[in-house]
C-alpha cells in the first residue's frame, strides 16, 4: 500500500452562495482544484479513490448548501471529501469567478486542508 498524489481540477457547480446582498437570490458557478493524497493499495480501479464519487461530493456541498464565505466553502469540501475511502489528506480551492469579473481581477479563489493525523 502507498500513498499517491491525485489532483482534480475544473469541477464546476452552482450553488447560492455570498455574503453580499442579492448573490444568494441566483445561483452561482463556482469551480473547484482538488489537490489529494489518496491511499493506492493495488492496480485495480476500487484500489483507490472514486473519482466521481470525489466529484459527487464536491458538487453536493455545493449545491446543497448555502456559505456566506468561500473560505467556509473551501473547509466543507475538504472535509467532505476528506470523509471518503482511500482519501488521506485534501486542499480544496474554491474560485468565485463572476466576483473576479466584478472586481476586474482575474481570479478569487479560497483554499482550506484538510488531513488524517
Amino acid at each position: 500500500m502507498s500513498t499517491s498524489k491525485l489532483f482534480l481540477s475544473g469541477i464546476r457547480a452552482s450553488g447560492h452562495h455570498g455574503a453580499r446582498a442579492g448573490e444568494k437570490d441566483e445561483p452561482q458557478e463556482f469551480v473547484v482544484d482538488l489537490d489529494l493524497d489518496v491511499i493506492v493499495s493495488g492496480e485495480d480501479i476500487t484500489a483507490t479513490a472514486d473519482y466521481r464519487a470525489i466529484t459527487e461530493t464536491v458538487r453536493g456541498v455545493i449545491e446543497r448548501d448555502s456559505f456566506d464565505l468561500i473560505e467556509v466553502m473551501a473547509r466543507a469540501i475538504a472535509a467532505a471529501v476528506l470523509g471518503l475511502d482511500n482519501v488521506s489528506r485534501v486542499t480544496a480551492v474554491v474560485h468565485k469567478p463572476n466576483a473576479a469579473a466584478r472586481l476586474g481581477i482575474d481570479g478569487v479563489a479560497a483554499a482550506a486542508s484538510a488531513g488524517v493525523e
